[in-house]
C-alpha cells in the first residue's frame, strides 16, 4: 500500500443527510469519480480498463489511476488473463457491497473510538493552541 487514506471525515460532519456515495468517498479518502468505477465495476466484474473506461466514458488513464487506488483501499481485486496472441491483460472485480460496507464500519468505529480516546484523556489543560501565552501587560 502506497500510503494511509486520509479519510474526509469532516465533509460528512456537514451534511446531515449524506448519500452512500459521499459516505464512501469521505472515508475512504478516495475521490467521487473513483467510487463511480467502483459502482459500475459491482455491474460488470471482471472488466477491463478498456472496457471501464467506455462504461464510464473516462480516459484509460484516469480509470487505471481510479482503479490502483480502489486495489490499495482493498475494494477492487484483479486477475491476469493471458491473451491468446500473447501477453496479457488485467480484469477487474469490486468486493462485493456487503464486504464493502463492513470495511466502511470498520473504519468509521475506529474513527470513532479514536475521538472517544480524544475526549477521555481531555484534562483540561491548556492545549496547543496558544498554550502559554496570554493577554500582553503594558506599564500605563
Amino acid at each position: 500500500m502506497a500510503s494511509e487514506p486520509r479519510h474526509r471525515l469532516g465533509e460528512l460532519l456537514e451534511d446531515s443527510n449524506p448519500q452512500f456515495e459521499k459516505v464512501m468517498s469521505c472515508v475512504f479518502g478516495i475521490e467521487d469519480h473513483e467510487t463511480r468505477t467502483y459502482l459500475v465495476l459491482c455491474e460488470f466484474p471482471g472488466s477491463t480498463i478498456e472496457e471501464l473506461a467506455a462504461a464510464l466514458d473516462r480516459d484509460r488513464s484516469t480509470v487505471n489511476r481510479a482503479l490502483s487506488t480502489l486495489h490499495e483501499r482493498g475494494l477492487v481485486r484483479r486477475e491476469r488473463r493471458l491473451l491468446d496472441g500473447g501477453g496479457y491483460v488485467y480484469q477487474y472485480t469490486a468486493v462485493a457491497l456487503p464486504e464493502a460496507k463492513e470495511i466502511l464500519h470498520e473504519a468509521l468505529d475506529a474513527w470513532t473510538a479514536t475521538v472517544h480516546d480524544v475526549i477521555d484523556e481531555f484534562d483540561g489543560g491548556s492545549s496547543e493552541t496558544g498554550a502559554g501565552t496570554g493577554p500582553e501587560t503594558t506599564g500605563e
